[in-house]
């Protein structure tokens, strides 16, 4: 029954996580657009009222005119203000507490490969936690301590990437492969959400209260606000499809049981960046503000093309003949050596057991794919699993089906 219950949390909490995150992203890049594309207005009215750009939109049958104010609208905020920061704390919680479902709840199979670290399922929970908040607390101080320097965006992005690196480094000489590319994304997923919870909206906040009290107050004064959320923001915006390849990683086994997967992912997010900075760019191209954003998308794509070369696999040593036909008592020695520790009597992970002809028949195709099409099972290949092994199990699976 707790597994089952399992189940069920896993799927509901990753389906809120997934509608947050849409709805997160959605409106984070709707504003990086709206921002490159706003134009100085030109009627006297939106001058008047101190209109710092506008655009006309049209979408679902209707004309949009958004205006953006830098200072408080002359006249004040008639109607409601709407502030963007929910979708962006509940995609943080929903997607922690599905982590602690996953991963946390049982450590010893999701994050613990005794290859990489050995070391016991509470002390590597403990372990991921503090790498979550040592990343932010890291990167937190780079953006303080060096942001409001000359040059002071060049040189946090600089710092900011070696601190991705060598969190990267350092997770996958922590954590099982596929909980390594978590822990990175989710770090740097983590500080998206904090940059929004400790300063975007604190300091939104207070600019919002200054500009609507009706007291006079200088705009230079609270000027720091705006440009450390800013900053923030623009960080978020680079972070986004870094975060999302590191979360979909999960599901391909190649990529984070490569030899060299650190390097691995950190080309992925670098490839990532690169295309969202093309999108980022093409706005203000289309209007002559910025260079041609082609050259962004083409190294992009050149990474990615060389990863794909890079992981092609070598050509595969002759398998050992096969029988013609596999039935479950010869395919019964690998499953007690790989499979059972999971899925046998004592612990049924997914609710899946292959301890009996009848039990393994009945998860056939579940197996199939699981352990020779994808090869994500075992997890990590923590048991060791070869590549006869998967062949025959493969075989077995033929052989129901003809």
């Amino acid at each position: 029954m707790e597994t089952y219950l399992l189940d069920w949390a896993n799927l509901l909490l990753r389906w809120l996580h997934v509608i947050t995150a849409i709805a997160w992203i959605g409106s984070s890049f709707y504003f990086v657009f709206l921002d490159s594309n706003l134009l100085a207005p030109t009627a006297e009215d939106l001058k008047e009222k101190g209109v710092d750009g506008a655009i006309w939109s049209v979408h679902g049958g209707g004309f949009y005119h958004a205006q953006k104010y830098m200072v408080a609208p002359k006249g004040g905020i008639d109607s409601h203000l709407h502030w963007f920061y929910w979708e962006s704390y509940w995609t943080w919680i929903s997607g922690f507490l599905l982590f602690v479902v996953l991963y946390l709840w049982n450590a010893g199979i999701f994050l613990v490969d005794k290859q990489v670290f050995d070391w016991s399922p509470m002390a590597a929970g403990i372990g991921a936690l503090v790498f979550l908040a040592a990343f932010w607390f890291i990167y937190d101080a780079i953006c303080r301590i060096f942001g409001q320097h000359k040059n002071g965006d060049r040189i946090v992005g600089a710092l900011v990437l070696l601190v991705v690196v060598c969190s990267s480094w350092i997770a996958f000489h922590l954590f099982s492969g596929r909980a390594a590319f978590l822990m990175v994304g989710a770090s740097l997923a983590t500080a998206m959400s904090a940059n929004v919870f400790f300063w975007i909206i604190p300091g939104q906040r207070k600019v919002v209260a200054a500009m609507t009290s009706g007291q006079p107050y200088n705009p230079a004064d609270y000027a720091i606000y705006g440009k450390r959320g800013k900053q923030r923001s623009v960080h978020n915006t680079y972070f986004t499809l870094p975060v999302l390849v590191a979360m979909i990683s999960n599901h391909y086994s190649f990529l984070y049981a490569s030899e060299h997967r650190w390097v691995l992912l950190m080309l992925l997010m670098l490839a990532g960046a690169l295309i969202r900075q093309f999108f980022v760019q093409r706005h203000g191209w289309k209007l002559g503000r910025a260079s041609n954003p082609w050259p962004f998308a083409a190294i992009g794509v050149v990474v990615l093309l060389a990863l794909i070369a890079w992981l092609k696999p070598a050509p595969a040593a002759p398998a050992a003949a096969l029988p013609e036909t596999v039935d479950y008592a010869q395919i019964k020695p690998i499953l007690e050596q790989r499979c059972y520790i999971c899925h046998g009597e004592a612990v049924q992970q997914k609710g899946i057991r292959v301890d009996s002809p009848e039990q393994a028949t009945a998860h056939a195709q579940n197996i199939y794919q699981q352990v020779v099409v994808t090869k994500q099972m075992p997890l990590s290949n923590a048991t060791g699993m070869t590549d006869d092994e998967r062949a025959m199990v493969g075989r077995w699976f033929e052989s129901q089906n003809k």
